[in-house]
Order: structure tokens, then sequence, then C-alpha cells
């Protein structure tokens, strides 16, 4: 079970990461999320993967850690907000530039096509 746990955190890991990396805002922010989802699962796994038990001290003689699951809680809060903002912050440079790249600049694909034509059109005169 540990196997699977730490290979499903590790996915959402280079998951976000690879999402991060992209040009466009909204990716970034899914990138974001599903970091903070991996930080999630390693929080919540830090307090040691039990099954049948007690989240509290109660009837029960073994019990899990709660602490683990109180950050767990924290974090999901907290992550909803930054969320949040970071997309009203995208929702503005939408608004502000124009366009939704991470620099602000969308690239310019025609600027190659017309090198490529300028160099083929001097091959055609020299020949």
């Amino acid at each position: 079970m540990e196997l699977l746990y730490a290979s499903c955190v590790g996915l959402l890991v280079s998951c976000g990461v690879f999402l991060i990396l992209r040009s466009r805002t909204f990716t970034v922010v899914l990138g974001l999320t599903m970091i903070s989802y991996a930080v999630n699962l390693f929080l919540f796994s830090s307090g040691r993967l039990s099954l049948n038990q007690a989240a509290v001290l109660g009837t029960s003689t073994e019990y899990a850690d709660p602490l683990p699951q109180a950050f767990v809680l924290t974090a999901i809060v907290i992550g909803f907000a930054m969320t949040a903002f970071v997309v009203i912050l995208a929702i503005r440079g939408r608004a502000d530039l124009g366009n939704d790249h991470v620099d602000g600049q969308a690239p310019n694909r025609n600027k190659n096509k017309n090198k490529n034509k300028n160099k083929n059109k001097n091959k055609k005169v020299k020949a």
C-alpha cells in the first residue's frame, strides 16, 4: 500500500511540475493545485498509514494520529483560498494584457515562418 501511495504522490508532483512549466496561466494554476494535492497526501501519510483505527482517543486501544489530519484540513482551506486568488490574478492579467501567457507576450510563430521564406527567396535569387 505504501508503494501505491508513494507512486501517486510522485505522479501528482511530476504532473504538477510539467503543468507549471507551460506558458499559459491556466495550466500553471492546475499545476500548482496538483502539487498542493501531492503535499496534502504527503502530510497525511506522515501520520502513518493505518487501516481501521479511530481518529481520536476513545474506546479503541489503537488510534491514528489526528495531527496530520488537522494539517491536511488546514492545507486544503489555504490551498483553496490561494487557488481562488491566483485565478483572480490570471483573469485580471488576461483582461489587462489581452492574452493569458505567463510572461504577458504571445509567441510570434509567424516570425519563424517569415525567416524561412526569406531564406528560401535569397537562395532562389543567388541561384
